[in-house]
């Protein structure tokens, strides 16, 4: 009777540990500039050992106690040192994954907890070869003094992080990221610009490497473009965000900081990449010009932005989001529209919307470096009148440049200038205007 009892026990055991077995029930990969990242999606907690091995090279992962659940044949690794993917069960339990590799690579993995409506993940990333450089924020003079002003546009979410999403399943970082491409070829077109993109395509960047890569750009401004969601489908509204060097300007901004500063949570960053930011730094003075000249182009945002947009709040509101950290570049977070409201969410996807928010956008950035400039710059120089041939702006004259859509009737009300006013400053007989075509806006 004992001997029977202890082959029944001995099989419920083994049940037991079949059953807690976890299962890997996706696998996902993404590319970004500096690495590779293949992300398993879990059922539960595991614990697991990297094996690098060469001729030929190849990554062995064994995750114990763990089986594949996941269709694993459609996996395309292209712009990769991974060549193919391929597993097997090892005695005990264990889950082997084998990666082909195309040239020895330096590899790092972390688990991320279950989280909210996360489950647990595997992230393994496959590191590009290059020097680390230190970010510095050292502005470089060049001999003729008319640096192009340079703009920061970090697209918010990516990769693992979806942001928000809307209905019928628009995603946040995809919204965001055409309106950031299309802010792009605006200050592409005008000269004095130089920008740089804190990510070109669907992968996730930590939150502090997004101001790390601005102060290596040597940024002069740095815009994080979102699109806000509620728990009710009304909410709507356009809103402009700064840093707080104490507490949230309201409830909204402080729980709307917190969510974005969750999104590392969501995207996948490793402790080594954690936020080092001090929270003394915020009270260094180069912080307090930060927050002023900050401050000073919300204002400007807000202006341009209600003009496409009803404003969710009518000042720049403030909290304690960490991707605005950085000391040294004035820098805001915009929310583009509420991608939970039905009526927003189809106006975000649609290509004229993200143009208007693009270009509203640029006017309230560009307004504010055409009449603050920072001194070694171009518009320094225009304003001086310093620029080779040229001669000093009129008082309250601006140029533009035509865009795809743009009317002559649309642009004199975006600027409350008379139609009449707009034609004779810039000798037009008529309302014809082609893209590319440079014009003056004449002060209103």
């Amino acid at each position: 009777m004992k001997r029977i009892n202890s082959v029944v026990l001995a099989c419920l055991l083994s049940l037991a540990a079949t059953v807690q077995a976890a299962e890997v029930r996706d696998v996902r990969f993404w590319r970004a500039p500096d690495h590779s990242r293949v992300v398993f999606d879990l059922s539960g907690p595991v614990t697991h050992e990297l094996i690098t091995l060469s001729n030929p090279h190849r990554l062995v992962i064994d995750i114990q106690n763990a089986k594949l659940a996941a269709d694993t044949q459609k996996l395309q690794f292209a712009n990769s040192p991974v060549t193919g993917l391929r597993h097997a069960n090892k005695p005990g339990g264990a889950l082997r994954i084998v990666f082909d590799l195309s040239a020895d690579v330096q590899v790092r993995s972390f688990l991320l907890a279950a989280s909210g409506d996360l489950h647990d993940r595997l992230v393994v990333d496959f590191l590009d070869k290059g020097e680390s450089v230190e970010a510095q924020v050292i502005k470089s003079v060049e001999t003729s003094s008319q640096r192009d002003v340079v703009i920061a546009i970090d697209a918010g979410h990516g990769g693992e992080d979806p942001g928000a999403i809307g209905p019928g399943r628009v995603k946040e970082k995809d919204v965001v990221f055409q309106i950031a491409s299309r802010l792009k070829e605006r200050f592409e077109r005008k000269k004095g610009y130089r920008v740089v993109m804190i990510r070109n395509g669907d992968y996730y960047v930590g939150l502090a490497k997004r101001r790390d890569l601005a102060r290596k750009a040597q940024a002069d401004f740095f815009v994080s473009i979102h699109a806000d969601a509620f728990t009710h489908p009304q909410a709507n509204g356009s809103s402009v965000y700064a840093l707080s060097k104490r507490g949230a300007t309201s409830a909204s901004a402080r729980i709307l900081a917190q969510r974005e500063n969750d999104a590392d949570l969501v995207g996948g960053v490793s402790l080594s990449d954690k936020d080092q930011v001090l929270a003394g730094v915020l009270t260094d003075l180069s912080m307090t010009a930060s927050l002023d000249a900050s401050l000073s182009v919300g204002a400007q945002l807000l202006s341009e932005m209600s003009k496409i947009s009803r404003l969710h709040s009518k000042r720049v509101e403030q909290a304690g989001f960490a991707v605005l950290k950085s000391p040294d570049i004035p820098s805001l977070l915009v929310e583009t529209g509420f991608i939970s409201n039905p009526g927003e969410a189809s106006k975000l996807k649609s290509s004229s919307y993200q143009s208007s928010m693009a270009l509203a956008i640029f006017e309230g950035i560009d307004r504010y470096f055409r009449e603050s400039p920072p001194p070694d710059t171009y518009f320094a120089a225009l304003k001086r009148g310093d620029t080779p041939g040229g001669r000093p702006a009129t008082a309250g004259v601006r140029e533009y440049t035509i865009a795809r859509g743009d009317t002559l009737s649309g642009i004199a009300l975006r600027y409350n200038v008379p139609l009449s006013d707009l034609q004779r400053h810039n000798q037009l007989s008529g309302s014809s205007i082609r893209v590319g075509q440079k014009i003056q806006i004449p002060a209103s």
